[in-house]
């Protein structure tokens, strides 16, 4: 259904729709991490989503735009790099 939806819209928007297999709590860790690094901010006011970031306690539902955020925020970032190495030559 989602899928109808957002494709009615636009049919040639990219989407990618997501299942979690971790849980939340787990999943949000790598973008708070970049929030308290600097590495993250935000271009504008988004005064909803910064009050479900600030009382959300990890349990129960997760909020809707926060858990939008951070499925956004791991797909923008990719999985986990590997290390640098040195390579001998």
């Amino acid at each position: 259904m989602v899928r109808a939806v957002l494709t009615d819209e636009m049919a040639e928007m990219p989407l990618k729709l997501v299942h979690a297999t971790r849980g939340k709590t787990m999943r949000a860790e790598p973008v708070a991490r970049r929030y308290e690094t600097g590495r993250v901010h935000h271009a504008g006011s988004f005064p909803e989503l910064e009050d479900q970031m600030c009382s959300y306690d990890g349990e129960g539902k997760s909020p809707d735009r926060m858990d939008a955020l951070v499925w956004a925020l791991t797909e923008l970032f990719g999985k986990k790099r590997a290390q640098p190495k040195v390579r001998a030559l």
